[in-house]
């Protein structure tokens, strides 16, 4: 992006603050974690009491109302001190113990504000269609405080999910690379998801990101990079991680106890020979270096494991999800022997969130996307690697030898997934 496309962005929750009444009157509970913040920084909780938002509770995703919490954990903490507000653990919820939680908070209106990555598999776009859910079930009104879309919204990528894989990292049809901002989707899952989990569709405002095109990445929204959860750090963490999750499904360590999470994978078996083979491929926007690391915690740790890093060249031209689809396919050539799947026992990063969504019979979707799914175990359980892809395929293409980049389907505007009725910026 030219420079002369900065500017800055005014999200809407900072429009909130500076005029309430956008959000109308009531009760209002705030969904929002360490992201919640004004352009200044300040967290948006206590100054929207101070500027006389009617907030009476607080409600926090997976990581938890401060972040503090790693991959499928979330705090024990229940009234926060600085607001003096009781704080609602939304995380591991679904159904009608997400509707009683609504209930005894006794919100009339509930406000979101999180920042998501645009990823199908970040859990914080799954708490909001929960919620809506549950909003449109008890009668609570819903408000989008909106935020941009970190990488854009000019490009969705990857696959829609599909029937029998629903879980926690994706509950609808939604593509691996969305494209849209939380407002936007909530616009799309509101017409096309809710009514089917709900019974009706939840009574929703989106107070839009004024400033904003679909062009601009965080980079050039002017505002501060406020790591999202604790293995996004950076912007260009935001940018891999729609393909570098998925080795999550993998016996590879995706980087996580590293200072460079999902910009490096590795493996005790990788050798010389994987980072000029993914070089071959000529793949656009991405050069790999071959490096050794030690995590100092998850998958692999404290042994030295050797891999690759990306090191991202061209942010236009690179596609994250078919960079790790072919990387992925390098693997299962080079490493026959060595390279498999997480096995179907939910372990592994997000194993919380996919017992969430197993053991919750009544889960938004469950109707129709909940089924058990093909190659589930005896237990009903399905490999991480499927959930995150959102079937089956990926990973029968890559243990055939097919190539499996038909998959990921070109490059497109998200209006060709999602509609042209749900965008609201340029």
């Amino acid at each position: 992006m030219n420079t002369h496309d900065r500017g800055a962005v005014t999200t809407g929750i900072a429009r909130l603050h500076a005029t309430p009444a956008l959000a109308g009157s009531g009760r209002f509970g705030l969904v929002t974690n360490h992201t919640g913040v004004l352009p200044d920084l300040r967290p948006a909780a206590p100054a929207l009491l101070a500027a006389g938002v009617p907030l009476v509770a607080l409600f926090g995703p997976e990581h938890g109302l401060y972040g503090t919490g790693q991959a499928g954990e979330s705090e024990t903490v229940r009234w926060d001190p600085d607001t003096a507000l009781p704080v609602y653990d939304t995380y591991g919820r679904a159904g009608e113990r997400l509707d009683k939680l609504l209930i005894d908070s006794g919100v009339d209106t509930l406000v979101y504000d999180l920042q998501d990555i645009g990823a199908r598999y970040y859990t914080y776009v799954w708490t909001m269609f929960d919620l809506m859910a549950a909003a449109a079930r008890t009668g609570v009104r819903f408000v989008v405080a909106d935020r941009p879309n970190p990488l854009g919204g000019l490009v969705s990528e990857g696959p829609l999910l599909e029937p029998g894989w629903s879980s926690f990292v994706g509950r609808a049809p939604v593509p691996v690379r969305h494209g849209l901002t939380c407002g936007e989707l909530a616009r799309h899952l509101n017409a096309a998801a809710v009514p089917r989990a709900a019974g009706g569709a939840v009574d929703l405002t989106v107070i839009e990101a004024l400033g904003w095109r679909r062009a601009m990445t965080a980079e050039a929204t002017g505002s501060a990079w406020v790591a999202p959860s604790p293995n996004i750090p950076t912007p260009t963490t935001a940018l891999v991680y729609p393909g570098t999750c998925l080795f999550e499904g993998t016996n590879l360590s995706e980087g996580r106890g590293t200072t460079q999470p999902f910009e490096i994978v590795g493996a005790p078996y990788l050798d010389r020979r994987f980072a000029p083979a993914l070089a071959e491929l000529a793949l656009p926007g991405v050069h790999f270096r071959d490096l050794r690391f030690v995590p100092a915690s998850h998958g692999h740790a404290g042994r030295q494991l050797r891999g690759v890093q990306l090191h991202i060249t061209d942010r236009e031209t690179f596609m994250p999800v078919r960079t790790a689809v072919a990387m992925l396919a390098t693997l299962r050539r080079l490493y026959p022997d060595d390279f498999a799947w997480r096995p179907a026992d939910g372990g592994g990063p997000g194993a919380d969130e996919l017992d969430v969504g197993e053991r919750d019979a009544g889960r938004p979707g469950a109707d129709e996307f909940d089924a058990g799914g093909p190659d589930a175990d005896a237990c009903g359980r399905r490999r991480f690697i499927d959930l995150l892809w959102g079937s089956d395929r990926l990973r029968r293409a890559v243990d055939a030898g097919d190539d499996p980049l038909p998959l990921c389907a070109p490059p497109a505007p998200p209006a060709r997934w999602a509609g042209d009725d749900v965008l609201l910026y340029p």
